[in-house]
């Protein structure tokens, strides 16, 4: 924890795919959050003391068998709260109202009349107006507790807004964190910063000097060993750590040979140049590159990574005379339990490749100064530290990097040609003033040769695949939408310029049904 407990809004999360979305509105508007799911919801609520709650939405129904609900002790705390969709069914249920089973759901897009003011809607919405919000629900609240009153109603839901002035509860029936309620962010902020009373000043030089004393703290004279990927997340971390601890941190860069073209020479100029923070690299290459030698299966390539990784590190470690401490980059998203209802595990699509796997028998402990931040805030708090935009605005590269981009076996010939490939792909995007606008793009080397014809002869060779995605959070994703002049000229230039190649395809698949890596 970072902020006090004044400044902290509490999300409960009943398992909505979009809870992390309320989080990242709730921080838009300058204040600090936290997702509990909601078996854990009562210890994070004594623990945070918030001056503000959330109900997320859920696939559960407050109709049913034993239904997860809030625990009992927030409806007397004294603070405000927002039931969202399954939240605000969770509300009413509690509190003394109905909810049914409807007769028919709503489903995306919805028009709202707002029917009486309300805090909620404050320089907003008024009285009268329509506006546009997203639904995702069957049941819906048929009476309100006590002490409600509706404010705002759609075709399918009598209650779509519903308010307690005196207590400041307030449930929506609609998603206000999805992009597809336009008005939703400010919403949000409605409640975070007037009725909450909060002053939305969290910001990310606050985060970065508390995180520093957190540190300090934590550490206090002990050893730090970092292993860097050559990704934005571990680099920030390593900064951050190395800003607190000075030389009682080391990095460990363990080159497996399957990174991007330039970028093990660039990691190691950023840290031992221009931060001057102690690294070791580690080619490695070879013992990687044979270890996946005619490994095909995924699932396979990237355990293999992950435990030759994890051998490495542990040698190299050793060498350094040990250390007390294991700084990771783990982000908020991986530390987020997922909810599950029926005990049982969420469905594994792939594993990922984290230094978090280390052996227990190197016993020590966990330093990870970015658990509590997104994607972006990551980026900002590297800004913030002074990385090179470069460098901090990278699209995500995989752990496991180019071994997942080579469908079927690896080996060094083709990381080769992938690389070449790959770095004219993003060099033609960043002409294009297009790097920002994606979200991550990348070249595939497929399993699959074609017949062409190269000046008089004819060629035998590889096809690439050229992926670019827009996203938010990496969670859905929708391919961007290239224009065919700019398709056409990266095509031609991979052709030309790198041997082995002869054919190019883009690919249209959005996220889901595909994944936005191949492998």
């Amino acid at each position: 924890m970072t902020q006090s407990a004044q400044d902290t809004i509490l999300i409960i999360d009943f398992g909505s795919q979009v809870t992390q979305l309320i989080a990242r509105r709730v921080r838009e508007a300058g204040v600090y959050s936290e997702i509990a799911p909601f078996n854990a919801a009562e210890e994070a609520f004594h623990r945070l003391k918030p001056r503000g709650i959330i109900l997320s939405g859920g696939p559960s129904s407050v109709v049913g068998i034993d239904p997860p609900l809030p625990p009992d002790a927030i409806w007397t705390a004294g603070v405000p709260i927002l039931g969202i969709c399954y939240g605000q069914q969770a509300m009413a249920k509690q509190l003394g109202g109905t909810v049914e089973v409807g007769d028919s759901g709503e489903f995306g897009r919805a028009f709202i009349e707002i029917s009486d003011r309300c805090a909620l809607f404050a320089g907003l919405w008024r009285e009268g107006e329509t506006h546009q919000v997203w639904m995702s629900h069957g049941d819906k609240v048929q009476a309100l507790p006590a002490g409600f009153r509706p404010v705002a109603q759609t075709a399918g839901a009598p209650f779509a807004a519903i308010a307690d002035d005196e207590r400041r509860f307030f449930g929506v029936q609609f998603h206000p964190e999805v992009v597809h309620t336009p008005d939703g962010a400010q919403l949000i902020a409605n409640f975070a910063r007037h009725v909450c009373g909060l002053k939305g000043d969290w910001t990310m030089a606050e985060f970065r000097a508390a995180k520093i004393a957190e540190i300090r703290a934590q550490v206090g004279k002990g050893r730090v060993i970092c292993g860097l990927s050559g990704g934005v997340d571990s680099a920030v971390a390593a900064v951050l750590i190395h800003e607190a601890i000075g030389d009682q941190l080391t990095c460990v860069f363990v080159d497996h040979g399957l990174m991007r073209k330039g970028e093990a020479e660039q990691v190691v100029s950023l840290f031992k140049g221009h931060y001057n923070i102690p690294l070791v690299h580690v080619n490695a290459e070879t013992l990687f590159l044979n270890g996946l030698a005619g490994v095909t299966d995924p699932e396979a390539k990237r355990k293999f990574i992950g435990k030759t990784f994890i051998d490495v590190f542990e040698d190299e470690a050793k060498k350094v005379g040990g250390a007390d401490f294991l700084a990771q980059g783990t982000l908020y998203p991986d530390v987020i339990e997922s909810v599950s209802f029926t005990g049982g595990p969420s469905v594994t699509i792939k594993s990922h490749h984290n230094v978090g796997g280390l052996p227990a028998r190197m016993n020590m402990k966990l330093v990870e100064p970015l658990r509590e931040l997104f994607k972006d805030e990551v980026r900002e708090l590297g800004r913030e530290l002074g990385l090179p935009d470069i460098f901090v605005g990278r699209h995500p590269f995989p752990g496991p990097g180019l071994a997942i981009r080579i469908p079927g076996a690896v080996d060094k010939a083709k990381c080769d040609i992938l690389r070449k490939a790959d770095a004219i792909y993003l060099e033609e995007i960043r002409n294009a003033g297009l790097y920002d606008a994606i979200w991550q793009a990348f070249a595939v080397l497929l399993p699959v040769k074609t017949v062409g014809v190269m000046g008089d002869g004819r060629t035998y060779d590889n096809v690439c695949a050229l992926r670019a995605v827009t996203s938010t959070d990496g969670m859905t994703a929708d391919i961007f939408p290239f224009d065919a002049a700019f398709l056409s000229r990266v095509a031609t230039r991979i052709v030309n310029e790198v041997a082995g190649i002869n054919r190019v395809v883009y690919d249209y698949t959005s996220k889901p049904p595909g994944t936005i890596e191949w492998e």
